[in-house]
């Protein structure tokens, strides 16, 4: 199991979970390899090429539909060079403030931004993130004018979250729950179309002024183009119940995942939804990388 992406991410920590249950319903014992670097592409292009026998597979994120608006050249189509097997879950995002800031909810901040406009900020784990692009689609359904600021990862900007740097910002609910209930950081608004239940209390953005608005990350699996049905209905109901055991359950509940185990049948579907929206924000973002 290919993790195009750092041990201790968000996903590396669900494939782990998943791997001995996952392991034990295909009869193949599971090793999961972190392949890091460039956005997930170098990872993401052994998964391609890999024999179409099923024993090499992969699990990935949002930046695969991502990285082609935002990488001059990524060495493989990110819908014809793939067989997903099933979209496992998503991860909710949370808009924060700093407390210093007037802002009780999302309301009174778009007001404040249409009235100031360029005079809010918010940050994102960088350029072409699922954090930056999550900024970007609420400047698009509600038109207000704020500038990005992007870091290097998700840890750097929640520390300049707290500490005042930058004054707004989408972060995974996992991430900043704790700081919330501390009070050193202030939920306006979750990005997903329901309220979550590690933020109960706080509102979707759908509900506080941007009634289209919907943005949450999320994980699959995937294995080369051309992966025999049989197989691909084999690991899906693999996933599945690897995905119902304790290990799982325990990896999902401390990441703030939603399970969403779509199957072979729709999850093609939904990856070319997730592309072009994703490339959209892209373009309208401008943001590019090498």
């Amino acid at each position: 199991m290919i993790v195009p992406l750092a041990a201790g991410s968000t996903v590396d920590t669900l494939a782990r979970a998943m791997a001995p249950g996952f392991g034990i319903a295909t009869g193949h014992p599971v090793v999961v390899e972190n392949v890091v670097g460039a956005g997930g592409i170098p990872g993401t292009s052994q998964i391609v090429k890999a024999p179409k026998d099923g024993l090499t597979l992969g699990m990935i994120s949002s930046n695969h539909v991502i990285n082609p608006g935002i990488y001059k050249t990524v060495p493989y189509d990110s819908l014809k060079d793939i067989t997903p097997i099933a979209v496992l879950a998503t991860v909710p995002l949370v808009l924060v403030v700093n407390p210093t800031l007037p802002m009780k909810n999302l309301k009174e901040l778009l007001a404040y931004a249409k009235a100031n406009p360029g005079k809010l900020n918010y940050g994102s784990a960088g350029n072409g993130s699922t954090l930056h692009l999550a900024g970007e689609l609420l400047i698009s359904e509600t038109g207000i004018d704020m500038k990005h600021v992007p870091y290097r990862g998700t840890g750097p900007l929640i520390t300049d979250l707290i500490g005042g740097q930058v004054q707004s910002g989408f972060v995974s609910i996992s991430q900043v729950a704790p700081q919330v209930k501390a009070g050193m950081l202030r939920a306006l608004a979750v990005s997903t179309p329901a309220r979550s239940a590690a933020l109960p209390d706080v509102p979707t953005v759908a509900e506080s002024g941007a009634p289209k608005y919907s943005f949450d990350a999320w994980i699959a699996m995937i294995g080369p183009a051309g992966l025999p049905k049989t197989i691909v209905d084999a690991d899906y109901l693999a996933a599945k119940t690897a995905l119902s055991s304790p290990e799982a359950q325990t990896a999902l509940s401390a990441q703030g995942l939603t399970i969403v185990n779509t199957g072979p049948d729709l999850a093609p579907a939904f990856f070319q939804a997730e592309l072009t929206k994703h490339q959209k924000l892209v373009k309208q973002s401008g943001a590019t990388l090498d």
